[in-house]
């Protein structure tokens, strides 16, 4: 392998030619040889963003050469749409700022503009890492910023659509089932009566609700550092910067973002990002909620509560044949498990903010990144192969529903709690129906008993 020799401020560094990253990133290549998490494409287009907008902002400012600002604005358009990934391999156990990959950024930006201008690789000239590419900024309000643009771009894209789908279907199904009578369970024991509809309503309502929640969380995440330079002074910047480079970057992005109130809490605390997760937390409750439910509702089918078929998308069992298992709903509390983990781990590192800056950015943004990109898969995923293909076992749930001895909540105002009360202990006793034991008890004729004890009634009263 064609090797170079580059340098950075310790000295020497030998790397392979054919790399457009420079000496600090094959530093860092050696020195954290730490597992094997790699931040994902979306962190690597927000970094293509950041010094597209730096450049054209700089540029604009005067600070900046014509000639430099296209070639770097050229190089950035090529890492955006993701020409240069190969160019991006460090992992995120770095320096806690993130300066590993803004320095990875500046130094594939640097050498790739200079090739293109009839340059050199490492030779730094025309176009230079530091004082080009990194101009007017710090990776200190630089990796808060990619931090904000990869969670929008996650969030607005994959996240929010595929709740949108989801809570969609299950509002559908809430219609289709409205008609389905069955009982209702509280304790894991019998209750009154409710509709399927009404069941699958409950669902509907808690996506929406987090679908919600995760839309208002995006606005925090449009305040960006960018401007803030080293500890949020803005040292090395002008004085229009910070505003016009929001500016830009809204415009590459769509994104409605403003230059940070303040610079100093966007480096040192990441609020914003913490209250995404706790967001994320919240829809991973629900979902562990929803699926479990789901599940249970479908166990059987001979032995369980057997009330929904569940669709059968692949065989459950190596050794006993015909087994069809919840798979999707398995699928998805796994993920509400590392969901639940990943927000512990942001929430614990967002609390880590030492004076004037939060050296936990890496870890945040690539756990953050990572339950946004779980949630989105395992929710289309169960909405596609499991919610669109389930069916309601109506003679199951009419079984159930006249057996139950939670029909005695209605007789309860007319004959009274103790008497209803000893109407299901004598009904429970003797293994009886409980119509039977409240007619004998001579607290109502079989007429009132029908007119009262309708499901129909008991699942909307007062209509």
């Amino acid at each position: 392998m064609k090797m170079r020799i580059e340098t950075d401020s310790l000295g020497e560094v030998s790397l392979p030619d054919e790399r457009y990253y420079g000496a600090q990133t094959q530093r860092a290549l050696e020195h954290f040889q730490i597992g094997d998490h790699r931040f994902p494409r979306e962190v690597i287009k927000a970094f293509g963003l950041v010094k597209k907008a730096a450049a054209l902002t700089n540029a604009d400012l005067n600070l900046l050469a014509p000639f430099k600002a296209e070639a770097i604005i050229t190089v950035c358009d090529e890492v955006i749409r993701g020409d240069l990934d190969a160019e991006f391999p460090l992992l995120i156990w770095q320096s806690g700022s993130g300066t590993q990959s803004n320095m990875n950024a500046n130094e594939v930006i640097a050498n790739r503009a200079n090739v293109l201008l009839g340059s050199g690789k490492g030779k730094k000239q025309p176009i230079h890492p530091n004082d080009d590419i990194n101009l007017s900024q710090s990776s200190n309000d630089v990796f808060p910023t990619v931090m904000h643009l990869a969670a929008l771009d996650q969030l607005q894209n994959k996240l929010l659509p595929a709740l949108l789908e989801m809570e969609a279907e299950l509002a559908n199904q809430s219609t289709r089932f409205a008609q389905i009578y069955k009982i209702g369970r509280t304790h894991l024991m019998d209750a009154t009566p409710m509709t399927l509809g009404q069941e699958f309503s409950e669902f509907a309502a808690e996506i929406a609700f987090n679908r919600q929640n995760i839309a208002d969380a995006r606005k925090p995440l449009y305040e960006i550092a960018l401007g803030g330079s080293a500890i949020g002074t803005g040292l090395n910047t002008h004085p229009a910067y910070a505003e016009k480079v929001a500016e830009t970057l809204a415009a590459l992005t769509g994104f409605p973002l403003i230059t940070a109130r303040n610079k100093f809490s966007a480096l040192a605390s990441h609020q914003a990002l913490v209250h995404a997760s706790s967001c994320l937390r919240t829809l991973a409750t629900d979902c562990m909620k929803i699926a479990n439910d789901i599940r249970w509702l479908g166990s059987g089918p001979r032995c369980g509560l057997a009330e929904l078929k569940l669709p059968g998308n692949e065989p459950g069992s190596s050794i006993m044949p015909g087994k069809v298992n919840p798979t999707q709903a398995e699928a998805l509390t796994m993920i509400v498990a590392r969901v639940l983990g990943n927000d512990v781990t942001i929430g614990f590192a967002g609390s880590q903010g030492n004076f004037q800056l939060n050296v936990f950015k890496p870890i945040m943004i690539y756990s953050l990144l990572e339950s946004i990109t779980l949630l989105s898969d395992g929710c289309g995923s169960f909405t596609e192969f499991c919610l669109r293909g389930l069916e309601p076992r109506v003679d199951v749930m009419k079984r159930y529903l006249e057996s139950s001895l939670m029909l005695v909540t209605a007789l309860s105002p007319i004959i009274g709690y103790d008497r209803a009360a000893q109407a299901v202990k004598t009904a429970q006793e003797t293994q009886r129906s409980l119509r039977d034991v409240v007619i004998e008890q001579g607290d109502l004729t079989p007429e009132k008993y029908d007119e009262v004890i309708s499901p129909e009634a008991m699942t909307r009263p007062g209509l």
